[in-house]
């Protein structure tokens, strides 16, 4: 008789560990706790709300044949599973809301091979940072990444992220043909492997590991290119953020980061204080190497300073200024003030500043513009991440109802399933493939709301 979640882990444990190989399940409560956390506290709804949360075993997988081992065991058995990588999300996505197995694929990490045709084939727990580096010693690179690209895990960024540096070029993930195939396990009793492509890598991205574990994918590159870094500061935020979206919508610009920030952001950024110019606004660029000079030029004639510039070198040796950008901007303000948080917001391209201006008039400086300058479906849009100063969970809703109510958009970081994540339609393809692939319900439950199992699997969800 398979075992439902309502058992005790000491029922089925026993049986974990025999049907796998030696030294593949840890038991360790520390251990087990720290890899049931990613950055969740990032919000201070999830951190209330997540930080009991916990798995009640966890399967350190170093192969394929581990992953489908603790599928196989999961489906007869009717226990739980959710799939780690890096840990480096925000949204709390790998956090086990019901117990269960977790199963870390952080030693997957190989990098099979970079094509001559500009593409990487990786395991899912291969380093950005390392699938970067080694495409560049093929002449390639990555079209789109995290700010924490260093640490995050391919198959993490696929199950939980969105765009990153150089979607300002080449789009977000879903744009473009970048995910260009996907291979998967399915959570059944025997588990399949099913090969995702074209349209139908929408079952796996940003499904946070609900539509099946991620064995293997194949991502797209661009040709490398020699980036240059540069900062420009401006007495203003609206003439940062004009200089910033003028950069940002001329393909006459090489580029793969566009971001502003409004005072005092940029304070914030300890390591970086002593050029940074004291209350004022503060644009990070990265332009082709060849294009350093003339948007030095372009910034003084727009009343501009360049308060900062690095030439391109390979490697690339210390900080950059991408490691301050994207949701590391949140990660530097909250050492500067525990009680911050933030937003992810889209603006109008066309109702920008009116956006702003509303948001500004209402809240002042409870929220500070982080813009992110991104292309989505072809469109340049700005993006954002904007600092919140975080207050009652009231407030904060206030300000995402007002966001809403003036035609920003809101993929909402502090609520942890995917129908609220900003990024979901009632037809959406990852729910069609949670009934294919996980029948039962078992992959990270709790997470895709509008999921119900057929009966005869309903208690083993």
């Amino acid at each position: 008789m398979p075992y439902t979640p309502q058992h005790r882990p000491s029922e089925w444990l026993p049986l974990l560990e025999k049907s796998l190989r030696p030294g593949r399940v840890v038991a360790a409560d520390a251990e087990v706790d720290r890899l049931s956390k990613d950055f969740y506290w990032y919000s201070p709804v999830l951190e209330r709300q997540l930080r009991e949360k916990r798995g009640d075993a966890a399967v350190q997988a170093r192969d394929v044949d581990d992953v489908r081992a603790v599928l196989r065991f999961a489906a007869r058995h009717g226990v739980p599973v959710t799939v780690r990588g890096a840990g480096t999300g925000n949204y709390g996505q790998c956090i086990p809301l019901r117990g269960g197995i977790l199963l870390d694929v952080g030693a997957l990490d190989r990098v099979l091979a970079v094509t001559a045709d500009g593409t990487a084939v990786c395991e899912p727990g291969a380093r950005l940072g390392t699938v970067e580096a080694t495409a560049r010693k093929e002449g390639w690179e990555l079209r789109c990444y995290p700010s924490t690209y260093q640490k995050a895990s391919v198959g993490g960024f696929l199950a939980g992220g969105s765009g990153g540096i150089g979607s300002i070029t080449h789009g977000v993930l879903r744009d473009n043909g970048t995910v260009r195939r996907i291979r998967l396990l399915t959570l059944e009793e025997e588990p399949r492997e099913v090969v995702l492509e074209g349209p139908d890598v929408l079952r796996a991205l940003h499904a946070w590991g609900t539509t099946g574990v991620m064995v293997e994918a194949t991502i797209a590159l661009a040709p490398k290119v020699d980036w240059a870094q540069v900062a420009v500061s401006f007495p203003r935020f609206d003439a940062c953020l004009d200089f910033a979206e003028r950069v940002a919508n001329d393909d006459g610009w090489r580029k793969r980061l566009v971001t502003a920030f409004e005072w005092p952001i940029p304070a914030w950024f300890t390591p970086l204080v002593k050029w940074v110019p004291q209350g004022e606004a503060l644009a990070f660029l990265e332009v082709a190497q060849e294009q350093l000079d003339a948007l030095g030029a372009a910034t003084v004639e727009a009343g501009g300073t360049v308060a900062f510039r690095a030439p391109f070198q390979e490697p690339r040796r210390g900080a950059q200024l991408s490691d301050y950008t994207w949701n590391h901007t949140t990660l530097w303000a909250k050492k500067a003030d525990p009680s911050i948080t933030y937003l992810q917001s889209g603006f109008t391209p066309s109702r920008v500043r009116e956006q702003i201006r509303s948001l500004k008039e209402r809240f002042g400086d409870e929220i500070l513009m982080h813009m992110e300058f991104l292309r989505s479906d072809g469109v340049v849009v700005p993006g954002a991440l904007p600092i919140v100063r975080f207050t009652t969970e009231a407030r904060l809703q206030e300000m995402i109802d007002h966001s809403l109510s003036i035609g920003v958009g809101i993929a909402n970081p502090h609520i942890n399933h995917l129908e609220g994540s900003g990024r979901w339609r009632p037809d959406d393809a990852k729910l069609v493939a949670k009934a294919e692939y996980d029948p039962r319900g078992l992959l990270n439950p709790g997470k895709m709301l509008g999921y119900q199992p057929r009966p005869e699997h309903a208690n083993a969800a």
